[in-house]
């Protein structure tokens, strides 16, 4: 089926969730999203483990029945139409989803012939992609002798042979190496570039900010925020004056003399020295108060500076803690206490 083909008859978003809600017992996964994703365009949904993201791709890709609420892909209801929606999507897991006693293009050929390609079509389909994704040299060897980042390229293209209308793409980047990750991008870039509309979920702030159109945070199986990149920064505002104490065991008394800089709590990062602090519109003046206050309190620092806010800043700011960070405890319904009020869901 062709991405015309798939389309034909929907003029809605491409992808389109409302009231999605799973529980696993009393661990509720998803409670109520919202989202939508336009056609042809980058959806970026960013937490940390345990925030619902992969149960979200997980029922969208109708590998799970939600509890209340639907999805639709590209008109396809995900429960009432599953196979029809199978038909037109592609889906590239956390883990290489990849047969590794065959080789690679193996491996192709036999996902085209699954998608009811010919021998000929799936063949000619594979050398394609084998070609696109620098595997050419690689092509007639197990899979099992790939190395993390060829076995996620390989990953990524399976699920590019029946030419998908949407793709899935669920961290696609985890564990692998500055230098592969930097590949993944140029190939998804390349690949919304011919117009593909993408699902991208990611831990990484800085790949959620470089790829997508739209990026939604996600905490405890809620959206908090949605927006683009620049949108979500704006909601905090202001710069950001950052420095790493040298000497670790002054980290507190660092917080204490910068605390009053800035609109809210400094953040710490207590392993790398790292503090930052949200100045507003206070800007270089902040930066000399900061000067002034750690000199005085006796700090040295290194690399003190002002920026603008980051991605994580903003999640910082919506949830108390850092996009790495793993979920805290919380009650049995799962909220936190303490949450801001403006970080309610769509």
């Amino acid at each position: 089926m062709t991405v015309r083909e798939a389309t034909r008859g929907w003029d809605g978003p491409a992808i389109l969730v409302e009231g999605l809600r799973k529980s696993f017992g009393e661990v509720q996964a998803l409670r109520g999203i919202d989202l939508e994703v336009a056609r042809g365009q980058v959806l970026g949904m960013l937490g940390p483990n345990g925030a619902g993201k992969t149960t979200a791709v997980k029922v969208l890709t109708t590998l799970l029945a939600p509890d209340a609420g639907r999805a639709l892909v590209e008109g396809r209801d995900v429960v009432h139409s599953a196979a029809a929606v199978r038909e037109i999507i592609g889906l590239a897991g956390q883990s290489a989803a990849i047969q590794e006693e065959l080789t690679g293009r193996e491996n192709l050929e036999i996902m085209g012939r699954l998608y009811h390609l010919t021998k000929g079509e799936s063949r000619h389909r594979a050398a394609q992609l084998l070609e696109r994704f620098d595997l050419e040299d690689a092509a007639d060897r197990p899979a099992k002798g790939y190395s993390g980042g060829m076995a996620r390229r390989l990953d990524l293209a399976a699920s590019l042979v029946a030419r998908p209308a949407v793709l899935f793409l669920d961290e696609p980047t985890t564990g692998l190496d500055p230098r592969s990750r930097m590949g993944m991008w140029e190939v998804i870039r390349e690949l919304v570039g011919e117009g593909a509309t993408l699902l991208l979920t990611t831990q990484y702030l800085e790949e959620a900010d470089e790829l997508a159109d739209q990026i939604v945070v996600i905490d405890h199986g809620e959206v908090i925020a949605a927006g683009t990149g620049e949108e979500l920064k704006n909601r905090i505002g202001g710069d950001v004056v950052e420095f790493v104490v040298a000497d670790r065991t002054h980290v507190d008394t660092a917080v204490a003399a910068v605390a009053t800089l800035g609109e809210g709590s400094p953040s710490v990062d207590r392993e790398t020295g790292q503090v930052s602090v949200r100045v507003g519109a206070a800007g270089s003046n902040a930066l000399v108060d900061a000067v002034r206050a750690l000199d005085a309190a006796g700090v040295r620092s290194e690399g003190l500076g002002i920026r603008r806010p980051s991605l994580d800043d903003v999640f910082l700011a919506l949830t108390g803690h850092g996009a790495d960070s793993a979920p805290e405890t919380r009650g049995r319904r799962g909220r936190r206490s303490g949450r801001p009020e403006h970080a309610g869901a769509r």
